[in-house]
């Protein structure tokens, strides 16, 4: 299959060669690589790739010194450093480059953002533009395929996901995910140190993965993996900012009766939750139908909104009411505040609840359903 282009690509196209850096976070085998050297193809000869995962790279890079750099980069435009959170002092060394080889254009990936942050963060504070890639959106996939093919494989989608490994080679999928899930993931993670128990860490992804779209106890799930709270809220941090889960926090100004505190857990990639559970039968028979549709479309929601400048805070809203009022999605921004009620039934007489109008009377509601999902998801057209 030929090259899906990535709308990443032309944001950074046109910021090569402005004096900063440019740091492109996400998970592994989501195609940060794939997108650079296509970025860069151009350049061919001028780029030196150095990769954060070869024990030669890190030695090398290990208080590495300007001159040291001026031999290595040699009269090539553009060093990139792939898997960089891999390497020590990593935001110093690349500084050493913007500040003394300042036509050298500086490219670095990172499969762990927390880890790549911390690195970066204070060496180069205002000498970096951020972004993050994650797998195929339905956008690109549209972009790609065009919107009606795109949405004949909604039940793909929800049962595979959208890793480039797994899009670019249908027929095997699950042991495609099977290897991301298993190889690639969790490389992070287990890489810790003072994580002494990646098995603890296996089964809390699976108690997450069966409660997809229910909002968590961090007590009922140290009671199901054996642990305690601190533990479990630490391992969904750094599940987090691995880029296997993400957290949805609940929407209050607090008004009475309204949950304040509440988190519900998405998965980054439908098909790698699959893989955790093992769970690959069609929709019609199972009973987490109604959470994957939502997890898709918030997921798809958050990829639409990632790289755009001052993107909205994500939120649900419920009340404690006996009646247990809910809105699956809601967006602020710029003082706008929009919410949407996610259907997997097209045919669903879904309304919005009172006490959200009541309390919330300028707040645009909607129902999303399979019938109209491409207006949630798709860009508004320039």
């Amino acid at each position: 299959m030929s090259y899906i282009p990535r709308f990443l690509e032309e944001e950074l196209s046109q910021r090569l060669f402005q004096g900063k850096a440019l740091i492109l976070y996400g998970p592994r085998q989501c195609g940060k690589t794939t997108l650079i050297r296509h970025l860069t193809a151009q350049y061919d000869k001028d780029v030196l790739w150095l990769n954060g995962d070869n024990p030669d790279t890190k030695n090398l890079l290990s208080g590495i010194t300007t001159a040291t750099w001026k031999r290595i980069i040699g009269t090539r435009k553009l060093l990139i450093v792939d898997e960089a959170q891999q390497i020590e002092n990593i935001g110093l060394s690349l500084k050493l480059v913007l500040d003394e080889i300042p036509s050298v254009q500086v490219i670095a990936t990172g499969s762990s953002s927390f880890e790549l942050m911390n690195r970066t963060a204070e060496p180069l504070t205002g000498r970096k533009f951020e972004y993050r890639l994650l797998p195929f959106s339905f956008a690109e996939l549209c972009s790609a395929h065009g919107l009606w093919e795109e949405k004949q494989e909604r039940e793909r989608r929800l049962l595979f996901g959208s890793y480039p490994d797994v899009i670019t080679h249908p027929g095997d999928e699950q042991s495609r995910l099977e290897e991301l899930a298993g190889s690639y993931l969790f490389k992070d993670i287990y890489a810790l140190d003072g994580l002494r128990k990646p098995s603890l860490v296996s089964k809390l992804i699976s108690a997450l993965a069966l409660q997809l779209g229910s909002e968590v106890s961090f007590n009922e799930l140290a009671g199901l993996v054996g642990t305690d709270n601190k533990t479990v809220e630490r391992y969904i941090d750094l599940l987090t900012k691995c880029y296997v889960i993400f957290p949805l926090k609940a929407f209050s100004r607090n008004l009475r009766n309204e949950i304040k505190k509440g988190t519900k857990i998405y998965f980054y990639d439908l098909g790698i939750r699959n893989a955790i559970i093992n769970n690959f039968t069609p929709l019609s028979a199972r009973t987490d139908a109604g959470g994957m549709w939502e997890n898709y479309l918030i997921l798809e929601r958050l990829k639409r909104n990632i790289n755009r400048p001052f993107h909205p805070q994500s939120f649900f809203w419920r009340t404690s009411s006996p009646q247990n009022r809910e809105i699956d999605y809601l967006e602020e921004a710029n003082g706008t505040l929009q919410a949407w009620e996610i259907k997997s039934n097209p045919d669903s007489k879904a309304k919005i609840p009172k006490a959200f109008c009541s309390a919330y009377p300028d707040a645009e509601t909607k129902v999303v359903t399979p019938a109209d999902y491409e207006d949630f998801l798709l860009p508004a057209e320039k």
